[in-house]
């Protein structure tokens, strides 16, 4: 590239270079004054390069030309107002809000929408306010307050609300309305502002069997009862015990209660560590169903495992009033326990030959002596039957226990007996008091154990016992067995 002029060299081609070969144009033919002024505008450079030639003429161009640039950028731009215009007339009264109702602004700064008409001779106000004739509400029962005072929170008057409480509680006790129950309430038209608007209708489910409605007609309130169809069949579940057997049976739908129980009555029968991830599980819940669509699920009433090596199936039965794991044949788990100590003391002698305290030779010591404070509660170490309560010679207050399986207890030297001949004991339960009667240098309890009529050192002894159901207990047993075992598995 060449600059400009550099252009006029002979030869060179060029905008502004002399033709080759031609002659220069005459005088007269020239361009016209107007032309030459754009001609020199042209050559003029506006914009040279300012870190060239500094000092220069063209130089000091270019700096005239940024610095007007600058400052009209500076003038146009926003918030900046080098040129004063006269500003606007400041409104007030009327004019301001006219134009304030008209704009657009932030309801914190006070805008508004569209223009507000002031009332006029026409315009009556009105004496009283009307009302819904109607009112559909809903109230929840809460924890610890009473049905009527519930009633009364929602808006009915103090009155009514006892009236219906009185005939709710004609049906069925008031405390055994769960906290949470729902109350639908109608309440109709009022004569006065002043009075409670008057109940028109109340509905609510008073128990999972049962609903309650209390509707006006022309003698008043009256309360209607509405029994609940409940379907009692229980859920049968089953599966493949997989990976983790709670995780199994979670998934197949059973709830964490049920899968919690079923683990710890199966694990007292077969350690889980032996159980395969190809055995089956076979459990029952209780389950309640209502005609109206509501489900509650119980306690496990069933634990079933099967595998082509074993097939275990456990119910729980309530025996004596305790609900118990048995087995299809009836037979419960084993449970076994160390001696436990009938009294809270300190042992004085233990069980072999010694020297009698009173008589002064040695003989078998066919127990153990417990020292303990006079009037110490002394308690039975299993369930049992009372075999003799009374004076036993040298033993003093005696009681024996027998405990089936050829095993029983006795228990000298009582201040009092607690217990009388012929009745049952539970374990822990207190059959008699320290004492120092009959042969005794002082306060303490002598306990013995016999195993077949034979004396054994109760402090070495492991208690192992095994409910086992027989008679008419059996009998129910195996019918509520052969019912469970009739229970369809769940879709």
């Amino acid at each position: 590239m060449y600059l400009r002029n550099d252009q006029n060299l002979g030869g060179a081609g060029g905008a502004a270079a002399l033709t080759f070969g031609r002659a220069p144009l005459p005088a007269a033919a020239a361009a016209s004054r107007g032309d030459g002024w754009r001609e020199r505008l042209r050559d003029i450079d506006f914009v040279p390069d300012l870190g060239a030639n500094i000092g220069s003429r063209e130089w000091w161009r270019g700096a005239a030309t940024c610095a007007a640039l600058c400052a009209v950028t500076l003038a146009l731009a926003p918030g900046f107002h080098p040129l004063y215009r006269p500003a606007a007339p400041v409104m007030d009264g009327a004019d301001w809000e006219e134009a304030r109702a008209q704009s657009i602004a932030p309801l914190a700064y006070g805008g508004t929408s569209g223009r507000r008409l002031a009332p006029t001779a026409a315009v009556r106000p009105l004496t009283d306010t009307p009302e819904r004739p109607v009112l559909e509400l809903s109230t929840t029962l809460p924890s610890g307050d009473a049905f009527a005072r519930a009633l009364e929170r929602a808006g009915v008057g103090e009155g009514e609300a006892d009236r219906i409480a009185d005939m709710v509680a004609a049906r069925m006790p008031l405390d055994e309305l769960k906290p949470g129950t729902q109350l639908q309430l109608t309440l109709g038209r009022r004569a006065n502002k002043a009075d409670a608007r008057p109940v028109e209708a109340l509905s609510f489910r008073a128990r999972f069997d049962l609903g309650m409605k209390v509707a006006r007609d022309a003698a008043g309130l009256a309360l209607t009862a509405v029994p609940i169809a409940i379907d009692h069949t229980p859920l049968r579940i089953q599966g493949r015990v997989g990976p983790s057997l709670y995780r199994s049976a979670r998934a197949a739908g059973v709830p964490a209660k049920a899968v919690e129980a079923f683990i710890r009555s199966i694990a007292s029968r077969v350690p889980m560590s032996r159980i395969g991830s190809n055995e089956q599980f076979d459990l029952i819940v209780e389950r309640a169903r209502a005609a109206t669509g509501e489900v509650q699920l119980g306690k496990l009433i069933y634990a079933g495992l099967s595998s082509d090596a074993r097939k275990l199936q456990l119910v729980r039965f309530d025996k004596d009033g305790k609900d118990q794991w048995f087995d299809a044949k009836g037979i419960g788990a084993k449970s076994s326990s160390g001696a436990m100590m009938p009294v809270a003391g300190r042992l004085t002698s233990s069980f072999g030959m010694r020297r009698h305290p009173v008589l002064g030779y040695a003989r078998m010591h066919k127990g153990l002596d417990i020292a303990a404070p006079m009037g110490s509660p002394i308690r039975a170490p299993m369930d049992g039957v009372v075999q003799m309560a009374g004076w036993a010679g040298g033993y003093g207050k005696f009681v024996k226990l027998s405990h089936g399986g050829g095993l029983a207890t006795g228990f000298g030297h009582m201040s009092r007996i607690a217990v009388a001949s012929g009745g049952r004991v539970s374990k822990g339960q207190i059959i008699g008091y320290v004492g120092s009667t009959g042969m005794s240098t002082g306060a303490h309890l002598h306990y013995e154990l016999w195993k077949n009529g034979v004396p054994i050192n109760p402090g070495k002894v492991t208690f192992e016992s095994v409910q086992q159901l027989s008679g008419s207990a059996l009998a129910a047993f195996k019918s509520k067995f052969a019912k469970l075992m009739a229970v369809p598995t769940a879709d």
